[in-house]
């Protein structure tokens, strides 16, 4: 079993930065693919991030590209996402998810957090 864990939300001015992290803890971390999600008001949990085992690849969704960075620590076991230039439509409860496979899609994703809760502000 994977457990995850989110920190850093929180309350930011519009065009401020926020660093989101993931701890994972269990059985053989650089296993898993981690990535982010998102869930706004009003719609449909949305892919936000991913990146590989390793950390050489990763991938983003086009509303947070030049805006958004991901990132892994492998001998931390923890996931980032460093977040700048934020807007009030990133304002969403951000999860990270682990699976063994690369995926976009959030039915792949095996384990979740709880989730950490970014609000922007205008």
């Amino acid at each position: 079993q994977v457990q995850l864990v989110e920190s850093g939300g929180g309350l930011v001015q519009a065009g401020g930065s926020l660093r989101l992290s993931c701890a994972v803890s269990g059985r053989t971390f650089s296993s898993y693919v981690i990535a982010w999600f998102r869930q706004a008001p009003g719609k449909e949990r949305e892919f936000v991030a991913r990146i590989s085992r390793a950390g050489g690849s990763a991938s983003y969704a086009d509303f947070v590209k030049g805006r958004f960075t991901i990132s892994r620590d492998n001998a931390k076991n923890t996931v980032y996402l460093q977040m700048n230039s934020l807007k009030p439509e990133d304002t969403a409860v951000y999860y990270c998810a682990a699976d063994p496979s690369y995926s976009s899609q959030a039915r792949s994703y095996d384990y979740w957090g709880q989730g950490t809760q970014v609000t922007v502000s205008s």
